[in-house]
Formats: C-alpha cells, structure tokens, sequence
C-alpha cells in the first residue's frame, strides 16, 4: 500500500536517504556508542511528567514520602536507561549470503547476532528499513558468550540483482521506557528471478539436431511424443507420471528421439509483446522442464545457453532471465 504524500514526510524521506548514503556499506556491524541511538519512548515521556508532578507535589506538601518514591523512581528510570542502552552496544551483527528468489516472494535476510558478554540480551529485534510487511520485526534474545539466528523478511518486487535493503535493530528493554536503536547498510546483494508465468502454455516444440532431419513430435504437454513401456532399471526420471496417471501404465522417454532433438526457449518466440511477460514465461518453462528432467537451452538477445539439465543448468538459466 502507497504511503500518503505530506511535505512533512517528502522531507523526513529525503533526510533518512542523505544520513543513509553516510553510513558504510559492510556485512558485518559491531554495535559502539558511534552507532547505537537512544531516545524516550512514549511511556518514557509519561513517566517523567509524572515524576515532574510528584516533584512538585512534594515541594509544595513538603512530604518526605512523596521525595522518597520521586528520586526511587527517577534512579530506576536512569539504571533502566543505562541496561537499554548496553543491551544493544558491544553487539555484533553478521549478515549471511541471502539466496536467490523469485520476484514477490519473501527472501528471508539471516542475521547472526554474537555476545561477546556474560550476560544475556534480552528483547532485541531486527527489520528491514522502511518495509510494509505486517509481521516484519524479528525478536531474539541472546544468551551469553553466544550467538542467535533471525530471519527478516524481504520482499523484492522487481527482477534483477537489488541491494539488501537498510536494516535496523531495536530494543526496549528492561522498562519500556527507551528506545535504542541502530541502521546498518549491509554489503551484500540479492539475485532476484522473474516471477514465472502462473499459467504458461505448453512447452515450444523441440528443434531438430544439426545433422537431423524431420519435424518435431510433441503433444500438447509439450513432452516428446517418443516413448516406450517401461523397463526394469529405467531411472525414475525418465517415467513419464503424467502418461502413467492418465493410462494407468508406466512407460518412459525414448532416448533416441531425445537424442534426435533439442528443446529449446527462445525469448523471440516465447508469445507476448511485453518484456517482461516473456522472461516470466521462460522462467516458467525452465521450472517445468526442470521438474520434467528434460534437457533444454535458452536464447536471450546477446546470449544463448545450451542445452543440458541439473540444478546447475536451472541457477544459470533463471541468473540469466533475471539479469537479461
């Protein structure tokens, strides 16, 4: 949802962007007083206007009782301001590798958190900067001379390869009352896939090898129409499932025609005029013929991988949809 447009928000965005671009780009981040933030919370800011009425109710009363449980109150409110704010400095944040995603799905950003210190951390949570996600802080405690794993959520929108965004760690604890925090650039980046095609059409037609003759036999699955019954000691990827289910028999893919052809997903006639409604259909084609275990390539404009199979093959295939 867009947030709404107000002169006071342009300005308190175009701030947060020129104090973000001064901070340093680094994977890992140990938590100083340089970079670790405090300020009253709202519970905080009531806490000292009931302090400033109890103070002056005991002056005017001149009630000893009433000075007793004014200065006891104010000494929790600064011991809780000195444990808020060392509950986050001498932390050390370590961001992991992120993994590629496809565009509009979470990418989870996991964060190793360290302590150095006997003590525990407690209530201490992380989130991407300037995320609308509903549920996207994270809350861990540290145990001492130990380290936590927290996963933020992430949702990049558009293809290609995207900074992290800015992230940020926060804490309230013991009393509620202070806020401390830090934003941290990381260095790393994400590799964003296309979304593929949620109902793409059947595969293309495979193309004669060089060297071959004759047109292509598909079915409107898209599968090579060579197949033969099944054998003992055919590999499971090589059962057709969907001819199995449909005829209540096994057979497999013939080889031999599969040697005779190539399929392959040209992004020239991959269909729509849109850009970007081609590389989601290719991607979706690359995703079936992956779960198929069928040998495919792929043409961009300036770019042509050639025909294999395997997890590899996939990662290169959706790498080069998603920076084409």
């Amino acid at each position: 949802m867009a947030r709404p447009w107000t002169p006071l928000a342009f300005a308190r965005r175009r701030f947060r962007a020129w104090w973000q671009a001064r901070l340093p780009l680094s994977d890992t981040l140990t938590l100083t007083q340089g970079n670790v933030y405090i300020l009253p919370t709202r519970p905080g800011l009531m806490l000292a206007a009931t302090l400033l009425v109890l103070l002056v109710a005991s002056i005017n009363y001149q009630l000893n009782l009433g000075y007793l449980l004014t200065f006891l109150l104010a000494g929790c409110a600064v011991v809780g301001m000195y444990v808020c704010h060392a509950t986050l400095r001498g932390l050390t944040l370590t961001l992991s590798p992120p993994d590629p995603v496809f565009a509009g799905a979470n990418a989870p950003l996991r964060i190793v958190l360290t302590n150095t210190r006997r003590a525990t951390r407690y209530g201490i949570g992380l989130a991407a900067l300037d995320e609308v996600l509903e549920d996207r802080w994270a809350w861990t405690d540290v145990p001492g001379q130990g380290s936590a794993t927290v996963a933020v959520g992430f949702r990049p929108l558009r293809r290609g390869l995207h900074r992290v965004p800015p992230l940020t760690a926060e804490t309230r604890f013991p009393l509620g009352t202070f806020r401390v925090w830090t934003v941290w650039r990381p260095a790393a980046q994400v590799l964003v896939y296309p979304a593929p095609e949620k109902a793409p059409p059947p595969l293309p037609q495979g193309e004669p090898r060089p060297g071959t003759a004759g047109p292509s036999r598909t079915q409107a699955s898209g599968e090579f129409d060579g197949v033969r019954p099944y054998r003992r000691g055919d590999p499971m990827k090589m059962v057709v499932w969907k001819k199995a289910a449909k005829a209540d028999e096994l057979v497999s893919r013939d080889t031999q025609q599969a040697q005779r052809h190539e399929l392959w997903f040209d992004f020239a006639q991959a269909g729509p005029v849109d850009a970007e409604a081609r590389l989601a259909r290719l991607a979706a084609w690359v995703l079936q013929a992956d779960k198929l275990g069928l040998d495919y390539g792929l043409r961009l404009p300036g770019q042509q991988l050639p025909p294999d199979t395997g997890e590899a093959h996939r990662r290169r295939c959706l790498e080069a949809l998603a920076l084409c």
